[in-house]
């Protein structure tokens, strides 16, 4: 029997890997039509993390907050929608594996929302682990349907 069974990545080991990140490509016809013309910058994971760490307690950034400090930062048109949210997960899920190592200095995941301050059900422990939490450092959490937001989110969007 072959011993290739590689043992997989821990979430911070994922959360290292750069990849050759980061990289600003030019926006191809294809993505144009959803895009727009320019750049994009593929970021690389740290990054992400990076800003999101930032956020302190009583406040919040969207995915589109991060989007445009990384387009700023990297002189490009736009973030990237799809890597920055891919690795805003990993950031979460590094931040909770560290959690488990008894780390404390983590990275607040649950103060990243999605578009329109909806709580990203991806993240770990679901909405309800981030509603408890946000809720504790003073938001309001509103069901809409079948999602939960922030109520007045915009209010507390912190300015990087």
């Amino acid at each position: 029997m072959s011993k290739k069974s590689k043992k997989r990545k821990s979430w911070q080991e994922k959360l290292e890997d750069s990849k050759g990140l980061p990289v600003v490509e030019k926006i191809t016809d294809k993505m144009s039509k959803r895009w727009g013309t320019g750049t994009v910058v593929i970021p690389a994971p740290k990054e992400v993390d990076e800003i999101m760490k930032k956020i302190p307690k009583g406040k919040l950034i969207t995915i589109n907050g991060i989007r445009e400090i990384l387009a700023q930062k990297h002189g490009a048109t736009i973030g990237c929608p799809i890597t920055t949210g891919i690795f805003a997960w990993i950031a979460a899920n590094a931040a909770e594996e560290a959690i488990e190592e008894g780390k404390k200095d983590i990275t607040p995941y649950w103060r990243t929302l999605k578009t329109g301050g909806f709580i990203n059900e991806k993240y770990p422990g679901g909405v309800e682990a981030q509603k408890k939490i946000l809720e504790k450092e003073g938001h309001k959490v509103i069901q809409k349907g079948k999602r939960f937001f922030v109520s007045n989110f915009e209010k507390n969007l912190v300015k990087l």
